[in-house]
């Protein structure tokens, strides 16, 4: 992601740090940005804090916005209480669904250490973030015979199997695979099927 687009944006709201994940999917985001203190990222990775994190379970349960305070699931491992050692003491999670089929979301949680955020600035969060999460909406424009081609690549056929097995010429397929590339903005065919991947077109 652009440093413009989540440095400055939310860095004066959340002085503490934020984490971003945009569109995720079945498994990974397209973009994410950890600006968690070097320290807490460690700690947390280190002991696994991401399954039992009441903040992420709430992100992937719902949408909309919430203080970390109201947040009424169990926290066993207490990481509430651990954040706040690390500077993280007051907090907001944001989480905004597609509308579409696609069933991708994206969330936020960002943090401050001298006092709880107004709604004003949730507000203005849940704006950004959103504009994010249309921003990096993924391609509609792309034919079916293009993402059949970037299933096959994805699938390990070479452009003679494509071809052969499709029933068209490999100036066909090459066209295709064009085509899908320009649409996802990628500079190499094996990008082009990563970024198709990453938006669950294929």
């Amino acid at each position: 992601m652009e440093h413009a687009a989540t440095g400055r944006e939310f860095s004066y709201i959340a002085p503490a740090g934020y984490y971003i994940a945009l569109r995720v999917g079945f498994a990974f985001p397209i973009a994410e940005t950890n600006a968690l203190p070097d320290a807490w990222v460690e700690y947390y990775t280190q002991r696994g804090y991401m399954l039992h994190d009441p903040v992420m379970q709430w992100l992937y349960a719902n949408s909309g916005a919430i203080r970390w305070s109201d947040i009424a699931l169990p926290d066993p491992r207490g990481i509430f209480t651990e954040a706040a050692w690390h500077g993280l003491k007051f907090g907001v999670a944001i989480s905004c669904a597609s509308t579409g089929t696609e069933g991708q979301r994206s969330f936020g949680s960002f943090a401050r250490s001298d006092r709880e955020f107004t709604d004003e600035e949730i507000e203005l969060l849940s704006h950004k973030l959103r504009r994010l999460h249309e921003a990096t909406a993924p391609p509609t424009n792309l034919t079916e015979a293009e993402l059949e081609a970037l299933r096959m690549v994805r699938d390990g056929l070479l452009l003679k199997e494509i071809a052969s097995d499709l029933g068209v010429s490999e100036g066909a397929i090459k066209q295709r695979l064009k085509n899908a590339k320009l649409k996802l903005a990628a500079k190499t065919i094996s990008q082009a099927v990563s970024i198709a991947v990453g938006y669950a077109l294929i």
